[in-house]
């Protein structure tokens, strides 16, 4: 199951992205995704020629061996400036071709961003329970 991370060129996508790998994670792909829409789900890939390489600013593109061929997308992740976001957003969603994602707002900057992500995962895949706030009342999970 993965994160969709939404954001203008620059916004820090790829550099969150290195952070939740380092987390454990695994990159499914950067810059570029596929996206195929079934019936239970939309799920994320690679294009061939980019999938395992990520574009790391500074040092340029890597093949990284912490790599998922395809996910399913359970969670959108805005990336936005502290200065933009709600302390206690109500919920959201994406829409991606008749399916609704989850979606928080995360400032990519912020240390604890990859944290952050994380643990809206274990909420949307019902590991934790969100009391309020962007991903509701209650435990959230994947249909």
């Amino acid at each position: 199951m993965g994160a969709l991370l939404l954001g203008p060129p620059g916004s820090g996508k790829s550099d969150l992205a290195l952070r939740l790998i380092d987390a454990g994670l695994a990159l499914v792909a950067d810059d570029r995704v596929d996206i195929e829409f079934r019936p239970d789900g939309a799920f994320a890939s690679a294009p061939a020629a980019l999938a395992g390489l990520i574009e790391v600013r500074g040092i340029g593109i890597l093949r990284l061996e912490r790599v998922l061929a395809r996910a399913r997308l359970v969670l959108a992740v805005t990336l936005l400036p502290r200065s933009a976001q709600e302390r206690l957003p109500e919920p959201s969603t994406t829409a991606l071709a008749g399916h609704a994602l989850p979606t928080v707002s995360v400032d990519a900057e912020a240390a604890s961003a990859a944290a952050r992500v994380r643990l809206a995962l274990d909420v949307v895949t019902g590991r934790a329970a969100s009391r309020c706030g962007a991903l509701g009342c209650g435990t959230a999970s994947v249909p």
